[in-house]
Protein backbone atom coordinates (compact mmCIF):
# COMPACT_ATOMS: atom_id res chain seq x y z
CA UNK A 1 0.00 0.00 0.00
CA UNK A 2 1.19 2.88 -0.83
CA UNK A 3 2.19 5.58 2.04
CA UNK A 4 2.72 9.17 -0.41
CA UNK A 5 0.86 11.76 0.21
CA UNK A 6 -1.44 13.60 -2.97
CA UNK A 7 0.45 16.36 -4.74
CA UNK A 8 -1.48 19.66 -4.06
CA UNK A 9 -0.16 21.10 -7.87
CA UNK A 10 -0.20 17.82 -9.57
CA UNK A 11 -2.56 17.57 -13.11
CA UNK A 12 -2.45 13.90 -12.74
CA UNK A 13 -1.54 12.04 -9.39
CA UNK A 14 -1.68 8.47 -8.74
CA UNK A 15 -1.68 6.72 -6.07
CA UNK A 16 -0.80 2.95 -5.20
CA UNK A 17 -1.89 1.72 -8.82
CA UNK A 18 -2.24 -1.77 -8.82
CA UNK A 19 -3.97 -3.07 -12.34
CA UNK A 20 -3.25 -5.78 -15.27
CA UNK A 21 -5.65 -8.72 -15.85
CA UNK A 22 -6.87 -11.81 -14.41
CA UNK A 23 -6.41 -15.61 -15.11
CA UNK A 24 -7.86 -19.05 -14.59
CA UNK A 25 -7.04 -20.14 -11.18
CA UNK A 26 -5.30 -23.12 -10.47
CA UNK A 27 -7.33 -26.63 -11.56
CA UNK A 28 -9.15 -24.45 -13.33
CA UNK A 29 -10.90 -23.23 -10.74
CA UNK A 30 -12.72 -19.25 -10.17
CA UNK A 31 -10.13 -16.53 -11.82
CA UNK A 32 -7.26 -14.87 -10.28
CA UNK A 33 -5.88 -11.26 -10.51
CA UNK A 34 -2.18 -10.53 -12.29
CA UNK A 35 -1.55 -7.48 -11.15
CA UNK A 36 0.80 -5.92 -14.25
CA UNK A 37 0.98 -2.78 -12.34
CA UNK A 38 2.23 -3.39 -8.86
CA UNK A 39 1.80 -0.05 -6.51
CA UNK A 40 2.59 2.71 -8.73
CA UNK A 41 2.83 6.40 -7.11
CA UNK A 42 3.34 8.96 -10.02
CA UNK A 43 2.58 12.85 -10.81
CA UNK A 44 2.06 14.87 -13.69
CA UNK A 45 2.12 18.36 -13.35
CA UNK A 46 0.72 21.04 -15.71
CA UNK A 47 2.95 21.83 -19.10
CA UNK A 48 5.20 19.29 -17.89
CA UNK A 49 6.14 16.06 -19.75
CA UNK A 50 7.16 12.38 -17.53
CA UNK A 51 8.06 9.67 -19.46
CA UNK A 52 7.42 5.93 -18.51
CA UNK A 53 10.21 3.62 -19.85
CA UNK A 54 11.24 0.11 -19.22
CA UNK A 55 11.35 -3.13 -21.36
CA UNK A 56 8.44 -5.11 -23.35
CA UNK A 57 5.96 -6.27 -20.54
CA UNK A 58 7.20 -4.38 -17.96
CA UNK A 59 3.28 -2.50 -17.58
CA UNK A 60 4.04 0.52 -19.58
CA UNK A 61 1.16 0.33 -21.46
CA UNK A 62 -1.47 -1.07 -18.13
CA UNK A 63 -0.67 1.95 -16.75
CA UNK A 64 -1.69 4.73 -19.91
CA UNK A 65 -4.70 2.36 -20.50
CA UNK A 66 -5.81 2.71 -16.72
CA UNK A 67 -4.89 6.59 -16.38
CA UNK A 68 -7.49 7.33 -19.54
CA UNK A 69 -10.17 4.43 -18.14
CA UNK A 70 -9.78 1.87 -20.97
CA UNK A 71 -8.63 0.07 -17.83
CA UNK A 72 -10.44 -0.63 -14.76
CA UNK A 73 -7.97 -0.69 -11.71
CA UNK A 74 -7.52 -3.58 -9.30
CA UNK A 75 -6.28 -0.61 -6.35
CA UNK A 76 -5.36 2.39 -5.58
CA UNK A 77 -6.49 5.91 -6.73
CA UNK A 78 -5.93 7.98 -10.42
CA UNK A 79 -6.82 11.45 -9.51
CA UNK A 80 -7.12 13.93 -12.56
CA UNK A 81 -7.52 18.01 -11.73
CA UNK A 82 -8.52 16.71 -8.25
CA UNK A 83 -10.91 13.94 -9.14
CA UNK A 84 -10.25 10.30 -8.79
CA UNK A 85 -11.05 8.21 -11.57
CA UNK A 86 -11.37 5.26 -9.82
CA UNK A 87 -14.90 6.26 -7.59
CA UNK A 88 -16.11 8.97 -9.95
CA UNK A 89 -19.83 8.21 -11.51
CA UNK A 90 -20.37 8.70 -15.50
CA UNK A 91 -21.42 12.14 -15.25
CA UNK A 92 -17.90 13.53 -13.45
CA UNK A 93 -15.94 11.52 -15.76
CA UNK A 94 -17.39 12.65 -18.75
CA UNK A 95 -16.60 16.23 -17.38
CA UNK A 96 -13.16 15.71 -17.33
CA UNK A 97 -13.10 13.44 -20.31
CA UNK A 98 -12.33 15.88 -22.73
CA UNK A 99 -9.12 17.62 -20.56
CA UNK A 100 -7.62 13.91 -21.20
CA UNK A 101 -6.84 12.19 -23.98
CA UNK A 102 -4.85 9.82 -25.76
CA UNK A 103 -2.17 8.82 -28.74
CA UNK A 104 -1.61 5.66 -29.42
CA UNK A 105 1.08 3.54 -31.05
CA UNK A 106 -0.77 2.46 -34.36
CA UNK A 107 -2.73 5.26 -35.82
CA UNK A 108 -4.20 2.83 -38.49
CA UNK A 109 -6.02 0.63 -36.01
CA UNK A 110 -7.12 3.57 -33.34
CA UNK A 111 -8.93 5.57 -36.38
CA UNK A 112 -11.92 4.70 -38.07
CA UNK A 113 -10.70 4.12 -41.94
CA UNK A 114 -13.98 4.29 -42.64
CA UNK A 115 -14.36 7.69 -42.36
CA UNK A 116 -12.33 10.94 -43.69
CA UNK A 117 -9.72 12.70 -41.46
CA UNK A 118 -12.28 15.70 -40.78
CA UNK A 119 -15.25 13.12 -39.81
CA UNK A 120 -12.54 11.85 -37.47
CA UNK A 121 -10.87 15.18 -36.15
CA UNK A 122 -14.26 16.21 -35.55
CA UNK A 123 -15.81 13.03 -33.81
CA UNK A 124 -15.11 13.83 -30.52
CA UNK A 125 -17.05 17.00 -30.79
CA UNK A 126 -20.47 15.15 -31.86
CA UNK A 127 -19.88 13.55 -27.77
CA UNK A 128 -18.72 17.13 -25.66
CA UNK A 129 -21.39 19.55 -27.96
CA UNK A 130 -20.47 22.72 -25.70
CA UNK A 131 -16.62 22.68 -27.27
CA UNK A 132 -17.05 23.39 -30.60
CA UNK A 133 -20.64 24.84 -32.40
CA UNK A 134 -21.48 22.49 -35.53
CA UNK A 135 -21.25 25.42 -37.87
CA UNK A 136 -17.63 25.91 -36.93
CA UNK A 137 -16.78 22.03 -37.68
CA UNK A 138 -15.16 22.81 -40.76
CA UNK A 139 -13.28 25.97 -39.94
CA UNK A 140 -12.35 24.13 -36.87
CA UNK A 141 -10.65 21.45 -38.60
CA UNK A 142 -8.94 23.00 -40.74
CA UNK A 143 -6.68 24.99 -38.18
CA UNK A 144 -6.14 21.83 -36.17
CA UNK A 145 -4.70 20.06 -39.28
CA UNK A 146 -3.01 23.19 -40.03
CA UNK A 147 -1.67 23.33 -36.41
CA UNK A 148 -0.30 19.18 -36.67
CA UNK A 149 2.02 20.23 -40.25
CA UNK A 150 -0.55 18.94 -42.58
CA UNK A 151 -2.44 21.02 -44.98
CA UNK A 152 -6.41 21.94 -44.76
CA UNK A 153 -6.82 19.85 -48.29
CA UNK A 154 -6.54 16.40 -46.10
CA UNK A 155 -9.86 16.82 -44.52
CA UNK A 156 -11.51 15.20 -47.16
CA UNK A 157 -8.70 12.16 -47.16
CA UNK A 158 -9.04 8.77 -45.90
CA UNK A 159 -6.22 7.00 -44.15
CA UNK A 160 -5.53 4.60 -47.02
CA UNK A 161 -4.15 8.01 -48.89
CA UNK A 162 -2.03 8.94 -45.73
CA UNK A 163 1.21 7.86 -45.10
CA UNK A 164 2.12 6.73 -41.13
CA UNK A 165 3.42 9.55 -40.02
CA UNK A 166 0.57 11.74 -41.63
CA UNK A 167 -2.20 9.33 -39.63
CA UNK A 168 -0.59 9.91 -36.56
CA UNK A 169 -0.39 13.94 -37.15
CA UNK A 170 -4.17 13.37 -37.56
CA UNK A 171 -4.30 11.64 -34.41
CA UNK A 172 -2.51 14.09 -32.65
CA UNK A 173 -5.45 16.97 -34.15
CA UNK A 174 -7.94 14.16 -33.21
CA UNK A 175 -6.84 14.46 -29.42
CA UNK A 176 -6.16 18.83 -29.55
CA UNK A 177 -9.51 19.30 -30.48
CA UNK A 178 -11.52 18.68 -27.35
CA UNK A 179 -8.63 21.20 -26.04
CA UNK A 180 -6.94 18.75 -23.19
CA UNK A 181 -4.76 19.51 -20.06
CA UNK A 182 -2.49 16.11 -20.73
CA UNK A 183 -2.25 13.68 -23.60
CA UNK A 184 -1.13 9.95 -22.58
CA UNK A 185 1.32 8.96 -25.92
CA UNK A 186 1.31 5.21 -25.79
CA UNK A 187 4.71 4.37 -27.83
CA UNK A 188 3.25 7.21 -30.22
CA UNK A 189 6.37 7.12 -32.38
CA UNK A 190 7.72 4.06 -32.29
CA UNK A 191 6.16 2.47 -35.36
CA UNK A 192 7.25 5.27 -37.56
CA UNK A 193 10.75 6.08 -39.84
CA UNK A 194 13.51 7.74 -37.74
CA UNK A 195 13.15 10.74 -39.97
CA UNK A 196 9.19 11.32 -39.17
CA UNK A 197 9.89 10.30 -35.67
CA UNK A 198 12.20 13.16 -34.90
CA UNK A 199 9.58 15.65 -36.76
CA UNK A 200 6.57 14.32 -34.24
CA UNK A 201 8.28 15.23 -31.15
CA UNK A 202 9.50 18.70 -32.29
CA UNK A 203 5.48 19.11 -32.78
CA UNK A 204 4.42 17.57 -29.67
CA UNK A 205 7.12 19.76 -28.33
CA UNK A 206 5.99 22.97 -29.98
CA UNK A 207 2.12 22.10 -29.15
CA UNK A 208 3.33 22.07 -25.29
CA UNK A 209 5.34 25.60 -25.73
CA UNK A 210 2.28 27.26 -26.73
CA UNK A 211 -0.58 25.38 -25.48
CA UNK A 212 0.37 24.29 -22.14
CA UNK A 213 -0.24 20.69 -22.67
CA UNK A 214 1.01 18.06 -20.28
CA UNK A 215 2.63 14.67 -21.22
CA UNK A 216 2.42 10.90 -20.29
CA UNK A 217 4.71 9.58 -22.93
CA UNK A 218 5.51 5.74 -22.75
CA UNK A 219 8.38 5.07 -24.75
CA UNK A 220 11.34 1.78 -24.56
CA UNK A 221 13.31 4.14 -26.88
CA UNK A 222 15.72 6.00 -24.70
CA UNK A 223 16.69 8.15 -27.01
CA UNK A 224 13.38 9.43 -27.77
CA UNK A 225 12.96 9.85 -23.98
CA UNK A 226 15.93 12.21 -23.51
CA UNK A 227 15.09 14.48 -26.23
CA UNK A 228 11.23 15.06 -24.70
CA UNK A 229 10.87 14.63 -21.31
CA UNK A 230 11.35 16.71 -18.23
CA UNK A 231 10.93 13.74 -16.22
CA UNK A 232 11.50 9.96 -16.47
CA UNK A 233 10.40 6.99 -14.54
CA UNK A 234 11.74 3.23 -15.25
CA UNK A 235 9.37 1.05 -14.68
CA UNK A 236 10.34 -3.28 -14.47
CA UNK A 237 8.02 -5.55 -13.55
CA UNK A 238 4.76 -3.60 -12.60
CA UNK A 239 6.94 -1.09 -10.08
CA UNK A 240 8.73 2.13 -11.05
CA UNK A 241 12.98 1.17 -9.70
CA UNK A 242 13.65 4.95 -10.38
CA UNK A 243 12.43 8.48 -11.08
CA UNK A 244 14.12 11.57 -11.42
CA UNK A 245 14.74 14.84 -14.40
CA UNK A 246 16.15 13.45 -17.34
CA UNK A 247 19.24 14.82 -16.76
CA UNK A 248 19.07 12.73 -13.15
CA UNK A 249 18.28 9.41 -14.51
CA UNK A 250 20.47 9.77 -17.85
CA UNK A 251 23.63 11.32 -16.15
CA UNK A 252 23.53 9.51 -12.72
CA UNK A 253 21.31 6.46 -12.81
CA UNK A 254 20.97 5.21 -9.23
CA UNK A 255 19.86 1.69 -10.15
CA UNK A 256 21.56 -0.82 -11.88
CA UNK A 257 19.03 -1.65 -13.93
CA UNK A 258 18.58 1.81 -15.18
CA UNK A 259 22.56 1.53 -15.66
CA UNK A 260 21.63 -2.04 -17.94
CA UNK A 261 18.93 0.20 -20.12
CA UNK A 262 21.16 3.13 -21.07
CA UNK A 263 24.34 0.97 -22.11
CA UNK A 264 22.28 -1.95 -24.26
CA UNK A 265 20.72 1.31 -25.71
CA UNK A 266 22.76 2.26 -29.04
CA UNK A 267 22.48 6.19 -28.88
CA UNK A 268 24.65 9.07 -30.75
CA UNK A 269 24.93 10.47 -27.30
CA UNK A 270 27.01 7.42 -26.12
CA UNK A 271 30.57 8.91 -24.24
CA UNK A 272 33.38 7.24 -23.36
CA UNK A 273 33.51 5.72 -19.82
CA UNK A 274 29.86 5.38 -19.55
CA UNK A 275 29.15 1.61 -20.23
CA UNK A 276 27.96 -0.47 -17.03
CA UNK A 277 30.08 -3.47 -16.17
CA UNK A 278 27.03 -4.89 -14.65
CA UNK A 279 25.33 -6.61 -17.79
CA UNK A 280 21.78 -8.41 -17.33
CA UNK A 281 21.23 -11.92 -17.03
CA UNK A 282 18.39 -14.19 -17.36
CA UNK A 283 14.36 -13.44 -18.48
CA UNK A 284 12.08 -11.09 -17.46
CA UNK A 285 10.08 -13.11 -14.67
CA UNK A 286 6.07 -13.83 -14.95
CA UNK A 287 3.76 -11.06 -13.45
CA UNK A 288 1.83 -13.85 -12.06
CA UNK A 289 4.49 -14.92 -9.63
CA UNK A 290 7.32 -12.41 -9.32
CA UNK A 291 10.04 -12.83 -7.39
CA UNK A 292 10.37 -12.02 -3.34
CA UNK A 293 11.75 -8.62 -2.25
CA UNK A 294 12.94 -7.11 -4.59
CA UNK A 295 11.33 -7.99 -8.46
CA UNK A 296 15.16 -7.32 -10.15
CA UNK A 297 17.08 -9.41 -7.88
CA UNK A 298 17.12 -12.47 -10.09
CA UNK A 299 18.58 -10.65 -12.67
CA UNK A 300 20.50 -8.22 -10.78
CA UNK A 301 24.31 -9.47 -10.33
CA UNK A 302 24.38 -6.86 -7.14
CA UNK A 303 21.60 -9.29 -5.42
CA UNK A 304 22.34 -10.47 -1.80
CA UNK A 305 20.06 -12.17 1.21
CA UNK A 306 18.47 -8.59 1.88
CA UNK A 307 17.07 -8.26 -1.85
CA UNK A 308 15.22 -11.54 -1.19
CA UNK A 309 13.81 -10.80 1.78
CA UNK A 310 13.15 -6.91 1.94
CA UNK A 311 11.67 -4.77 -1.24
CA UNK A 312 13.36 -1.80 -1.48
CA UNK A 313 11.39 1.58 -1.22
CA UNK A 314 11.88 4.48 -3.60
CA UNK A 315 13.75 6.67 -1.66
CA UNK A 316 16.88 9.10 -2.46
CA UNK A 317 19.39 7.01 -1.23
CA UNK A 318 23.24 8.01 0.34
CA UNK A 319 24.87 9.95 -2.43
CA UNK A 320 22.09 9.98 -4.77
CA UNK A 321 20.17 13.08 -5.82
CA UNK A 322 17.11 11.12 -6.68
CA UNK A 323 14.73 8.02 -5.89
CA UNK A 324 16.02 4.63 -6.58
CA UNK A 325 14.12 1.24 -5.27
CA UNK A 326 17.56 -0.39 -4.54
CA UNK A 327 19.32 -1.14 -1.44
CA UNK A 328 22.86 -0.76 -3.10
CA UNK A 329 22.00 2.17 -5.10
CA UNK A 330 24.41 4.41 -3.62
CA UNK A 331 27.04 2.16 -3.62
CA UNK A 332 26.53 1.30 -7.21
CA UNK A 333 26.52 4.74 -8.53
CA UNK A 334 29.43 5.47 -6.43
CA UNK A 335 31.77 2.78 -8.15
CA UNK A 336 30.43 3.99 -11.56
CA UNK A 337 31.45 7.61 -10.86
CA UNK A 338 34.65 6.04 -9.66
CA UNK A 339 35.03 4.46 -12.71
CA UNK A 340 34.63 7.20 -15.36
Amino acid sequence: MSTSQPTPDALLDIQGLHAGYTVPGRAGLGRRRVDAVAGVDLTVRPGRTVCIVGESGCGKSTLARSVVGLLEPFAGSVSFAGLDLATAGRRERRRVANDLQMVFQDPYTSLNPRMRVAEIVAEGWHIHKDVVPPADHATEVAQLLTQVGLDESYASRRLHELSGGQCQRVSIARALALRPKLIVCDEAVSALDVSVRAQILNLLADLQRKLGIAYLFISHDLDVVRHIADEVAVMYLGTIVERGTAAQVFETPQHPYTQALLAAAPSVHDRPGTTTTLPLTGEVPSPSSPPTGCRFRTRCPLASDICASDPPELRVREGGDHPAACHFAGEFAGEEAAAR
